[in-house]
């Protein structure tokens, strides 16, 4: 079907597309949920949006409750799982097709999972890949620009946000047995036997547009927060953050019985690093402790996560420098990268970082904002191919490496245009010695490159980093 609209694209004008796409979309969204049986009313469905940390917080969510004995099915820009199985996401999507949405989410009813998380994307919502999931939870880790030019301004941007927000009103009730599994209500009567679920709201109240997010209906709001005079009986207080080299703590102060006085504190300790994962933490403790599960048992669950793919992983084949690979495409996570990575390496050695910029109308102001960034922090830039679409990729790469330049970085001295991705990569490791930091950025674990009229090269940055690296080590 979407052959169909490309092919509508090609031959009708463009007021013609704009009325139809939005038709398009919706009846997709119905038929994928009829024919797949309306799943999402048969589970716990969590939804996670934002603009960053959502994929590490859907994989922190899943791994935690699956690990504390809640199965649990999620959707990501990562990875998927069914309940039963995961696999690296090759779509190049954060929330694919419809029917794909659909799909695994009966998997994940098919194989009993409790919970269901989607990370929802402004993309996604606003092709309405979100309705006809019946949200019970939404959690909003926080927002500044991004997308702009694919929406038109920030306030589309946030309004596309809101708008997942707004469907949570239209998502029906659910019933719940003390196993925490749907259960089916076949008369008013039998309410009274079961518990009902509330819709939720969880926001990040110390980001700038927290309020816009926690006014929109919901049963229940819940938050997290550093301030300590908030409201404990609503929010998560979080603080005492030590962040180290090997991984971080934080202590949480909470309400655990949602208005009653039993104020409960918690020191959560984890092998991740960096203060974003910290972030990246609170909307699964948030729902934890809306959802009243042990906490004993999360905070255990967290410790034996070691990492995230693709999110600040490091790739070691025995080499005597360190190499990692990280998801970040955009000025504010690449800037909390870059103080994380101050932790890890060693400063003395030299810092070499590959990177591009996503092409395709994508927000082509960060280009040299990215270029400067690198500029400054990285001893060696070297910029390549990254997801062109249908963008000349050198126009992406030139951008990107005047903002270099106005660092100071000299061409052919340590700042170096190299259109080949794997060739960027290949030059990087011949640059690096011992003590050396190899930084690796944009792509994460995405196993695949996006090329002109739609067509996709496989990839996969962190097998191409390590066959480069072992080619220098044998």
């Amino acid at each position: 079907m979407s052959n169909i609209l490309f092919f509508l694209k090609k031959i009708s004008p463009k007021f013609v597309i704009k009325n139809i796409r939005p038709v398009y979309h919706y009846a997709l969204a119905f038929l994928a949920n009829v024919f797949y049986g309306n799943p999402s009313k048969k589970l716990i469905v969590i939804g996670v949006t934002g603009t960053s940390g959502k994929t590490s917080s859907v994989y922190l969510m899943a791994k935690a409750l699956n690990e504390a004995g809640y199965k649990t099915g999620y959707t990501s820009t990562a990875m998927f799982g069914n309940g039963n199985e995961e696999w690296l996401n090759d779509k190049k999507m954060t929330m694919p097709g419809k029917f794909f949405n659909q799909k695994i989410i009966a998997e994940m009813v098919k194989n009993k999972c409790i919970y269901a998380i989607i990370e929802t994307t402004s993309e996604g919502i606003r092709q309405f890949r979100h309705r006809f999931i019946n949200y019970d939870i939404i959690c909003f880790t926080g927002l500044y620009p991004e997308h702009i030019e694919s929406h038109g301004s920030f306030e589309n941007y946030k309004k596309a946000k809101g708008e997942l927000f707004n469907h949570l009103k239209n998502c029906k009730s659910k019933y719940l047995n003390n196993d925490k599994r749907v259960v089916r209500i076949k008369n008013n009567l039998s309410k009274i036997n079961f518990n009902k679920l509330k819709k939720t709201i969880i926001v990040n109240r110390d980001d700038d547009h927290a309020i816009y997010f926690s006014d929109f209906w919901s049963e229940e709001k819940m938050g997290y927060t550093r301030n300590e005079e908030e409201d404990q009986t609503q929010n998560i207080i979080y603080g005492n953050v030590n962040i180290a080299s090997v991984g971080i703590s934080f202590d949480i102060i909470f309400n655990y019985n949602k208005g009653e006085k039993q104020i409960e504190k918690r020191t959560i300790e984890s092998p991740l690093i960096g203060d974003f994962n910290v972030l990246n933490l609170m909307p699964l403790l948030s729902v934890v402790i809306n959802q009243e599960i042990d906490i004993d048992l999360i905070v255990e669950s967290i410790k034996k996560i070691k990492n995230i793919p693709g999110r600040l992983e490091l790739i070691d084949v025995g080499q005597k420098f360190l190499a990692m690979v990280d998801y970040a495409y955009e000025p504010v996570a690449m800037e909390k990268l870059y103080k994380t990575l101050d932790l890890i390496r060693n400063i003395d050695g030299k810092l070499i970082h590959v990177l591009g910029s996503a092409g395709g109308g994508r927000d082509k102001s960060r280009r040299s904002i990215l270029g400067e960034m690198a500029g400054e922090k990285a001893d060696y830039v070297i910029i390549t191919n990254e997801d062109p679409y249908d963008e000349n990729p050198l126009d992406i790469i030139n951008q990107v490496a005047q903002g270099a330049k106005l660092k100071g970085k000299v061409e052919g001295v340590n700042i170096f245009r190299v259109l080949d991705r794997a060739e960027a990569i290949k030059k990087a490791v011949s640059l690096t010695g011992e003590n050396d930091t190899i930084l690796l950025t944009g792509k994460g674990n995405e196993q695949a490159i996006c090329l002109a009229d739609g067509k996709k090269k496989k990839w996969d940055d962190r097998e191409v980093l390590k066959r480069e690296i072992k080619s220098v080590l044998t």
